[in-house]
């Protein structure tokens, strides 16, 4: 079993940067994919990034270019940077890891991942 906390959110003015972190435990595996999804009041829950434990990033169009996922195998622990932030991306942010690596093209899936965290609200204030 892995647990997941999320750490960073909270409120922020549109133009600002934030960045987001997720520290893992238990059986957790170096391997595995780690991803970034959020969820807006009233919307699905939507991908924003992921890394995986073989190499390779994949970030959503709604925050490319102002946005980057990092990792710290040596800390179990992952990072999500957003710059330039708008209204739009005020959301409950969650993270996600994967038992196992993960094929480019399932990254931005939701089934892939095996464990969540509770989510981290960011508020986007104009």
């Amino acid at each position: 079993q892995v647990q997941l906390v999320e750490f960073g959110g909270g409120l922020v003015q549109a133009g600002d940067s934030l960045r987001l972190s997720c520290t893992a435990s238990g059986r957790t595996s170096s391997s595995g994919t780690m991803a970034w999804f959020r969820q807006a009041p009233g919307k699905e829950r939507e991908f924003v990034a992921a890394t995986r434990g073989s190499g390779g990033n994949i970030i959503a169009e709604a925050v490319r270019g102002r946005g980057a996922v990092s990792r710290d195998s040596a800390k179990n622990t992952l990072y999500l940077e957003i710059s330039n932030l708008r209204p739009e991306d005020t959301a409950v942010y969650y993270c996600a890891a994967s038992s196992g690596d993960t094929a480019y093209f399932l990254m931005a899936r939701e089934r892939t991942y095996d464990y969540w965290g509770q989510g981290t609200q960011v508020t986007v204030s104009s």
